[in-house]
């Protein structure tokens, strides 16, 4: 058997490991290898990739780093194909925008362009199950809050409700998107303390949108459920840049 041919690098300083272990993955799909799929064995990688065995073992490390391989050791063990859960996922790519001081309109500016287009597309789809349950997260934050904690706690609860809207796209990569803005934005919500002081204004217009956006997807008006979340995030957009100045502000000198 020939050994297989790493991918060309497209930057010279990329190392040998991560070379070989992007040469795996294309291998994988290559294969049509699914979640499961036991790998071949360290000799049979060195052969086909004709590295030495701490290069394979240095690329199988940064393969389960990444989530993308499962070991198991003792009997029936080996390495596997595993699937990236949606939770790593998210946690990875936060890692990239980690140092990138995102600001509140980077994350609605998008929120603004898909959110919409997915309520529209979701409107007289979902089941009673998935209503009843937006219905059920609405009603844990139906009275205004009475302390910084509670405010805090309703800001999240309140973008967990579209992030269970991004659970039931049928486009999976506008889900994950939708989803990790709505991770993001809690994120800075609690890093930044945007929550504080307590809005009024920001959880009233915010339980109006969204029991009328549930209302539009219940009744199937897909035009309503798009104008009605459109609306939200432009209103959600303007009222949080305000929380974000004021924090801002605390931080200035007199």
């Amino acid at each position: 058997m020939p050994p297989a041919t790493t991918r060309s690098p497209r930057d010279a300083k990329v190392s040998r490991p991560v070379q070989v272990a992007e040469a795996i993955k294309d291998w994988v799909v290559e294969q049509g290898l699914r979640a499961g799929d036991r790998l071949p064995g360290e000799a049979e990688l060195i052969q086909r990739f004709g590295m030495a065995k701490s290069t394979i073992r240095e690329a199988m490390r940064i393969l389960e780093a990444q989530g993308l391989i499962k070991t198991r050791t003792g009997p029936g063990g080996g390495s596997f194909v595993h699937e990236v859960s949606r939770q790593r996922a998210r946690a990875l790519l936060g890692n990239y925008f980690y140092f990138k001081n995102l600001t509140i309109g980077d994350i609605y500016q998008l929120r603004l362009a898909l959110e919409p287009q997915l309520a529209g597309q979701l409107a007289g789809q979902l089941d009673a199950a998935v209503l009843d349950r937006l219905a059920a997260h609405i009603s844990d934050y139906s009275d205004p809050s009475t302390s910084v904690e509670e405010e805090r706690a309703q800001h999240i609860a309140s973008l967990e409700f579209h992030a269970i809207l991004a659970e039931q796209s049928s486009n999976p990569l506008l889900g994950f998107v939708i989803d990790f803005m709505v991770s993001l934005l809690s994120d800075l919500t609690v890093y930044r303390k945007l929550y504080a002081p307590p809005n009024i204004e920001l959880w009233r217009r915010g339980q109006d949108y969204q029991a009328r956006l549930l209302m539009a997807l219940r009744e199937g008006d897909s035009g309503a459920a798009e104008a009605i979340m459109r609306a939200h995030m432009e209103t959600a957009w303007s009222l949080m840049r305000g929380q974000e100045v004021r924090m801002a502000q605390r931080f200035m000198p007199e």
